[in-house]
């Protein structure tokens, strides 16, 4: 079986995939075992309908198969799924792809500073520095994790996910100490006066 060429990859796609690559498992043994990697900061898996969905369209395009269908008295009845060899080709394509590509993934946060003009300097700075403390706090998060992480000798691979998100929120907080920096001095305003010459261009 091949797979369809219309399947559109995802992160929860792509997760469920590299769980069922390690073994066989159920959807509610596959979430579980997300959450406890951790992996559900990088990847939504909250919602178990999607997690289903996600399921069938990976089934559906032979990417993953039903491996068993069993019932005990605990449990009510429970499909174990296995990843098929076109799904671990698949799997290897797309991260590979995801690892080498950068993809514009069109995120919140720069759509609304593309229309933060329409806020006004003093909301737009009462904003950015609520943020700044939301990102402050997702540091200290990520450093107390980090520590764990640490003290209970886990490999780097398996937290490079971490590493990576704490690298980019640094990174954020510098550049909105820098904004609010110019925006507390007075250098960075403007005005519905200042912007209407550009508002036909």
């Amino acid at each position: 079986m091949t797979a369809s060429p219309q399947f559109k990859r995802s992160p929860l796609a792509m997760a469920l995939l590299g769980i069922l690559h390690m073994e066989p498992m159920h959807p509610y043994a596959i979430q579980r075992r997300i959450k406890e990697w951790g992996k559900d900061k990088v990847v939504n898996v909250g919602q178990r309908a999607a997690l289903y969905k996600t399921i069938a369209r990976l089934q559906e395009a032979g990417l993953v198969a039903v491996r068993e269908t069993g019932r005990d008295q605990q449990y009510p009845e429970r499909t174990v799924y296995e990843i098929t060899d076109t799904g671990r080709t698949a799997f290897r394509t797309w991260l590979t792809e995801m690892v080498a590509q950068p993809r514009n993934e069109f995120p919140e946060f720069p759509a609304a500073l593309s229309f933060l003009m329409l806020l006004g300097p003093d909301q737009a700075k009462a904003e950015l520095e609520r943020r700044a403390e939301a990102i402050r706090e997702r540091i200290a998060e990520i450093a107390s994790d980090a520590a764990q992480s640490a003290q209970i000798g886990l490999p780097r691979i398996v937290t490079l996910e971490d590493e990576y998100q704490r690298a980019v929120a640094e990174a954020e907080l510098r550049w909105l100490q820098g904004v609010l920096a110019d925006l507390e001095a007075g250098t960075f305003t403007w005005s519905w006066e200042s912007l209407a010459a550009f508002a036909g261009n």
